[in-house]
């Protein structure tokens, strides 16, 4: 059966810009690649103006492309990496799974290309390698040797050779190196009976690290490398049931792959359920709840929402459900910390790309974290307190009560109340219309209470609420834009940035070039201080802000300034920015003590990192007027 199927546009100057190659050879590139397409059921449209479209015509045979694909069946230099960054990966997963030293000219010749490129490249693994404190030993005439404590071996290991960005939930089913498939099979059964057995609720992805880390262990075991743990640490996990547990799960992978776990390896096996335990569900009472969370984690997540609540305004502190999935989430968190332990995070990109503000409070919940129990936070586990922050943000608004707004209408009572009764046939009970108003007036009245105000006459004012203007007599497009407020859909807007705070096409190199240079502008300014910088780099070493799609949104660790604005920068080429190629940098300033709507700020700044074409657009513009004319034109 043949099912057309038409996937995203993409043009090919973002192909080039991505793959660093020119416009041309992206085009031969492409012809090429439709002649392979075209055998398996699918075809390259090329539209003009508008770039690629992927074309499946036969979903069957297209399936079976990607298959031998990723078996490698087609193309045997398809495994071997072309970029530094995936060739840093290629590295380090080649230098943990080695059984012994490893010759810089082998690894060159690997990797086709010259030994001055692979120790340029080892510079780069070296210091990934270093975040775990392993170091690399060289011997004369043997090559490197990746050298460190098993546990943190182990857990640099589940990071780099398992896809870091694999978006399965379950990863079993993926091609996994360290072990055969059936063993992994075999690990996944024997964890699934326990946890069963033993009533313990782990979720899908904590269920894939722990078979993760137990193939590392059963691989390291059999090639005589084991863990080490103080006596103190032993006996203390040895009191919890997990570690009951673990010896079980041992016990069936001992008689299966014939290896002997020492204590301290079942200890290991313990950390991790430790690092995954959830309760069986979510309808708990909150007496039962404070049972199996003590009072300090609910204090830490009451310091949390507190923390969140002041610098963000999101209203969400008082979320029962909230409260409980942080609570839960910051018990095994905190496990993982003690230990050293690492979660993986597939959905972490994501986040950060669609859950800006989220993730923002996310960061706030880490500085809470650092400063009461001198924990560092992965932004992996960020990402995670992130979801549970996203939640009751999307709930607020599920729960949110009428929006309310004023009518301004110069043209009389008549029109006023025509206009007020044409809204509440439409809107119903979601709109609460609270009176109408003349606008010399307007300046007399308190407007706290207000969603936004609907008016027939332009506002030059700048006021608390957003104005809608509408004509006396409703159209189809005064209705688009009412609703739009009304779902909280942002409005295209130009009152975050301003031509002095607008860059294009500038030749920096680097992140910190591009972070100094708008540092520099905004203290010229008077925008900012010295310190806002400062404050920007704070952040960037907490998780980066780059977000893919060639766009990275900076801002400072806390608000610096008295108002809220953007200053965006383009670059003629794209630069390197903490892993992913950066064209598009917005900077963000919040108001200190901000009471505004950051979610409508935040949801224009999404549709950005979102649309390629958009981006595209706007990192080629060379004029002001013509930026902002892109921008109006694209952001819905």
């Amino acid at each position: 059966m043949s099912v057309q199927s038409t996937l995203s546009t993409v043009t090919s100057e973002y192909l080039a810009t991505v793959n660093q190659v020119s416009s041309r050879t992206i085009r031969t590139d492409i012809k090429q690649l439709d002649d392979i397409l075209s055998q398996y059921g699918a075809k390259i449209k090329s539209a003009r103006g508008t770039g690629y479209e992927l074309s499946v015509l036969d979903e069957k045979q297209f399936h079976q492309l990607l298959k031998e694909l990723s078996a490698n069946q087609l193309f045997d230099t398809a495994s071997i990496p072309t970029v530094p960054d995936d060739r840093v990966h290629y590295l380090i997963k080649r230098l943990l799974l080695a059984d012994g030293y490893l010759k810089l000219e082998d690894l060159a010749d690997e990797l086709y290309i010259s030994k001055s490129t692979v120790q340029n490249d080892l510079r780069d693994v070296k210091k990934q390698l270093c975040k775990y404190d392993i170091l690399l030993e060289k011997r004369p005439n043997y090559g490197l040797k990746a050298k460190g404590d098993e546990m943190k071996m182990r857990f640099c290991m589940s990071e780099y050779i398992f896809n870091r960005k694999d978006k399965e939930v379950d990863m079993v089913h993926n091609e996994i190196s360290i072990l055969p498939q059936e063993s992994i099979l075999t690990i996944k059964a024997h964890i699934l009976n326990q946890i069963k057995r033993y009533n313990i609720m782990v979720s899908d992805i904590g269920l894939n690290n722990l078979i993760i880390h137990l193939a590392i262990a059963c691989k390291r075991i059999q090639e005589e490398n084991f863990i080490s743990l103080y006596s103190e640490d032993l006996l203390e996990i040895m009191e919890h049931k997990e570690y009951e547990v673990a010896a079980e799960i041992v016990r069936e992978i001992e008689k299966a792959f014939k290896v002997r776990f020492p204590k301290s390896e079942t200890a290991y096996i313990a950390i991790h359920l430790l690092g995954t335990k959830m309760l069986n569900n979510g309808n708990h009472e909150e007496k039962e709840v404070k049972q199996f969370i003590d009072t300090n984690i609910y204090e830490l997540t009451a310091a949390i929402l507190e923390a969140i609540e002041k610098e963000l305004h999101l209203e969400i502190s008082e979320d029962s459900e909230l409260i409980l999935g942080m609570s839960l989430h910051l018990k095994p968190a905190i496990n993982r910390y003690k230990y050293g332990m690492n979660l993986r995070n597939p959905m972490l990109e994501g986040i950060k790309s669609h859950y800006p503000l989220a993730f923002e409070a996310g960061i706030i919940a880490g500085k809470v974290l650092k400063n009461r129990l001198e924990i560092d936070m992965h932004e992996t586990e960020i990402g995670y307190l992130a979801l549970h922050i996203g939640g009751a943000i999307e709930r607020r608004k599920i729960i949110n009560q009428p929006k309310r707004c004023l009518i301004v209408c110069a043209s009389g009572v008549g029109s006023a109340k025509l206009l007020s009764y044409k809204l509440q046939a439409t809107f119903g009970l979601n709109l609460t219309i609270l009176g109408t108003t003349q606008y010399y007036k307007l300046h007399q009245m308190s407007l706290h209470s207000l969603d936004f105000i609907v008016s027939t006459i332009p506002i030059p004012d700048h006021l608390p609420v957003p104005v809608v203007q509408v004509s006396t007599i409703l159209g189809n497009s005064d209705f688009k834009k009412i609703d739009c407020l009304m779902k909280n859909k942002p409005q295209p807007s130009l009152e975050y940035t301003k031509k002095e705070l607008v860059y294009l096409q500038q030749e920096f190199q680097t992140r910190e070039e591009v972070l100094h240079f708008l540092g520099e502008k905004l203290t010229h300014l008077g925008l900012a201080s010295s310190q806002f910088i400062e404050s920007v780099f704070e952040r960037e070493a907490a998780s980066p802000t780059s977000f893919g799609n060639l766009v990275a949104i900076p801002h400072p660790m806390v608000p610096q300034t008295d108002t809220t604005f953007w200053a965006i920068c383009t670059l003629k080429k794209p630069i390197m920015w903490e892993g992913n190629l950066v064209q598009f940098i917005c900077l963000l300033s919040v108001k200190a003590n901000n009471q505004g709507d950051l979610q409508k700020m935040y949801s224009l700044l999404v549709q950005v990192v979102d649309d390629k074409q958009v981006v595209q657009r706007l990192v080629k513009c060379k004029g002001y007027e013509e930026f902002i004319e892109v921008f109006m034109k694209n952001i819905r």
